[in-house]
């Protein structure tokens, strides 16, 4: 039986280069379902000998862009994407890429493969039996054998791959490899340990290289293998294999995560960093987030505008907050509501923005920072709306201690987001106490400091002043 080996591959291309005019597969299954039907037939029966009964085996054909290894001298090749991205199946598909030969007994580039997981039994649930990995993806006339005492799969050419766990790093401490797949990387708890008995184990052969398939999480270990020189990375959401997840799962997840620090993250495949010493963390946001919200006593709408206009201007903060303000301050209870922020606009764009936002979300006021506009702010405000309830306010100290009181309300868990605030959120995961350690000016982040000054910080200091009896 004919499979997807290197001289069928070959083959196989030239048999429908004719047809695809194109010198590569990577878009032909796509290619061939949106065809006529008359030229799918063509396609079909000008495939020779046993080329049809390959064609399932080859992953080339099938494979979205970013399940195929780029060209180029590399390493380490991190595929990097959102869950059900498709990451499992290439990681699979590039092993058998690596073990097999031309014919079911030839050899392939290498012959020692390490297989790593985070647990045995996840390498042995999902890299080798799963529905994505190895033994699906194998045709049967080079489908391995799994050999359960030795925890390794063996190959009738004489190849062979071990399955080794993140958990126990000196498990790699003595056998030599040639290839390796690690999977799930970047939620490995010995992540770093394992990662460098690898490396010392990855020595035959004359390029060893490593397939690492994983949804991005901010770990040491991963950040200093993207930096590495000699490492390449594909990129894919969860959408982009979206012919093969179950429709309600698709819906779920969007309506559920979309817009969120945890949705970038698990859906976009987006590595979110962040700073050490951070103010705000990914993990107390998400604690912060809410479905739902109740009825609010005061709405505001925030805005630290961009003085300069154009594409490579700063962006012009405008965040929506709203809050109850009922009993005493320690009850109070602030909802962020919007991040309505924009750039390269121009004052009379950010200022309609921010003015149709008040609109929107019935805000009573609007609070802008005039540090830079002075007041061509209220100016340009006052051009598009002269009645608008508007409050100037002017920063005496830096951004870092305007920032740790909003920081400490967030740490009491008197401040919730809705969703749809993931840049917001991002640049709140970078401001320190040595200041904001993004690119550019956290203008989102002044205006949600601002509408929480406003809201809750400055109210509650009026009941904390001494009063004074007069006799």
């Amino acid at each position: 039986m004919l499979s997807s080996t290197k001289e069928t591959r070959e083959s196989f291309k030239e048999d429908t280069h004719s047809i695809l005019n194109k010198p590569d597969l990577r878009s032909g299954a796509a290619w061939l379902a949106s065809a006529p039907a008359a030229v799918r037939e063509t396609f079909l029966s000008e495939i020779e000998g046993g080329g049809l009964c390959a064609l399932p085996y080859l992953f080339e054909f099938w494979a979205l862009p970013h399940q195929l290894p780029p060209e180029g001298d590399w390493r380490s090749w991190v595929i990097m994407g959102g869950r059900g991205a498709g990451k499992t199946r290439a990681g699979a598909e590039w092993v058998r890429v690596q073990v097999e030969g031309a014919r079911p007994l030839d050899r392939g580039p290498c012959s020692r493969v390490a297989l790593v997981g985070e647990t045995f039994d996840q390498v042995r649930d999902v890299m080798v039996f799963g529905d994505s990995g190895i033994l699906a993806c194998s045709p049967p006339d080079r489908r391995p054998k799994w050999k359960a005492a030795e925890k390794k799969l063996v190959w009738e050419n004489g190849a062979e791959a071990q399955a080794f766990s993140a958990h126990d790093p000196e498990g790699l401490r003595g056998p030599q490899f040639d290839a390796a797949w690690v999977d799930e990387l970047a939620k490995w708890r010995k992540a770093g340990p394992t990662w460098d008995m690898l490396q010392f184990a990855l020595r035959l052969g004359e390029k060893p290289r490593v397939c690492v398939t994983t949804t991005p999480r901010n770990v040491g270990v991963l950040k200093d293998l993207l930096a590495s020189p000699s490492t390449v990375v594909t990129h894919a959401p969860t959408e982009a294999n979206r012919a093969n997840l179950a429709k309600s799962f698709l819906e779920e997840v969007r309506a559920r995560y979309a817009g969120t620090r945890l949705g970038r993250q698990e859906l976009d495949g987006i590595l979110l960093a962040d700073a050490e010493g951070a103010f705000w963390t990914g993990a107390m946001l998400e604690e912060a987030r809410v479905s739902s919200v109740p009825e609010l006593n005061r709405v505001i709408v925030a805005l630290d505008p961009a003085v300069s206009s154009g594409s490579a201007s700063d962006e012009c903060g405008i965040v929506v907050v709203g809050a109850q303000t009922q009993g005493p301050p320690q009850d109070w209870r602030a909802y962020v509501l919007a991040d309505c922020t924009v750039q390269g606009t121009g004052p009379t764009g950010w200022a309609r923005a921010a003015i149709a936002a008040m609109e929107r979300y019935g805000a009573e006021r609007l609070v802008a920072e005039v540090n830079q506009g002075g007041q061509l702010v209220e100016e340009v405000i006052r051009q598009i709306d002269p009645l608008v309830p508007y409050k100037a306010v002017h920063a005496s100290r830096g951004k870092t201690a305007r920032a740790e009181p909003v920081a400490a309300l967030y740490e009491q868990g008197r401040v919730r987001h809705v969703a749809g605030l993931a840049d917001l959120e991002e640049q709140m995961c970078l401001m320190t106490a040595r200041g904001y350690e993004g690119q550019g000016s956290p203008d989102r982040v002044d205006a949600l400091v601002w509408a929480l000054h406003e809201l809750i910080i400055a109210p509650a200091a009026q009941f904390r002043r001494p009063r004074i009896r007069v006799l």
